[in-house]
């Protein structure tokens, strides 16, 4: 039976009035600066190149895979140092810290598309993909997040400590020196001139950094809200989750949103044959090699329940 797409208001503590301006200014901030992306002198494939690779390497293994499918749905289980590596990759795309991203998702797969889900795109397509961030939500808190739904998270003293120092903007800002270094000493060691160097540090940091991260913000969002509206449904879930194929290339598998939806501790989001799911490959292949254990496959009772509902 196929779900009617219903218009739900806001979640109940949100207050139209009670702006994030942290937020707001971080993320508008963000997207300005990677405006000078378009000025020439800050232009070379050198550094377009990075931001690509970088967007597979923080988006792709620290969100996707490590934030996702890692900490929030135990799709996995990764060597602590390792898993810690993919948590800093996931920091850097400034997505928050990772208890309460952890909380936010697993308190949006309690609520999915009722009316306290955090950013369902059935209160509107920008509220969906980011209008939920620029609002204070006192539903989604950082204490009643992490009372009720990142605890385990929390055991961990590297994530603790996360929330109580100034590691997680420590990180962030490191890693925005580290590219400016990386490019500054990569032309002066190419025989590059000190001025060349300025010019393709900032070059690198500008695009491996800002517009990778405007890039990266983008195509989780998505997730959020394309991926609630627009595409197909293998299974009869209560919510309105969509398997989205233009989504599910943009994030090397998220997009298969409801097949995740249906059985949400898979790692697996592809399960039909044509539903590539390149984030699953990378944990597979991790699994190959020793680094990934307990991987979870899609469920049989799933499969044995599974309904095609071919959507427009």
């Amino acid at each position: 039976m196929e779900n009617k797409i219903v218009r739900l208001s806001l979640p109940d503590g949100v207050a139209l009035r009670q702006i994030d301006w942290v937020a707001v200014l971080t993320i508008g901030g963000v997207h300005l600066v990677a405006l000078l992306a378009c000025l020439p002198w800050l232009f070379n494939w050198s550094s377009v190149w990075v931001m690509v690779v970088g967007v597979f390497v923080f988006g792709y293994l620290g969100i996707n895979l490590c934030y996702h499918r890692l900490l929030t749905h135990k799709g996995l289980e990764c060597p602590k140092w390792l898993e810690h590596v993919f948590a800093v990759l996931a920091i850097c795309c400034m997505q928050d810290t990772p208890a309460r991203w952890v909380g936010i998702h697993r308190w949006h797969h309690v609520k999915s598309d009722e009316s306290d889900d955090p950013h369902t795109p059935l209160a509107g397509l920008v509220w969906g993909h980011v209008g939920w961030v620029f609002l204070k939500n006192d539903q989604i808190d950082r204490y009643a997040i992490y009372t009720r739904f990142a605890k385990d998270i929390l055991r961990d003293p590297f994530y603790k400590k996360l929330e109580t120092t100034a590691r997680y903007p420590l990180i962030v800002v490191a890693s925005w020196a580290l590219f400016f270094a990386v490019g500054f000493a990569f032309e002066l060691l190419s025989s590059g001139s000190f001025s060349q160097a300025i010019q393709f540090g900032f070059s690198l940091l500008i695009w491996g950094v800002f517009v990778r991260t405007v890039v990266v913000w983008h195509v989780t969002w998505s997730v959020n809200s394309l991926a609630h509206l627009f595409g197909y449904r293998n299974y009869n879930t209560s919510d309105d989750s969509r398997n989205n194929g233009f989504v599910a290339l943009m994030t090397f598998g998220e997009g298969w949103h409801n097949n995740h939806h249906a059985d949400a501790r898979s790692a697996r989001h592809g399960h039909r044959w044509f539903e590539i799911d390149l984030t699953f490959s990378v944990i597979q292949l991790l699994e190959y090699v020793g680094l990934a254990t307990n991987v979870v496959r899609p469920s049989k009772r799933v499969n044995d329940d599974k309904k095609i509902d071919m959507l427009d």
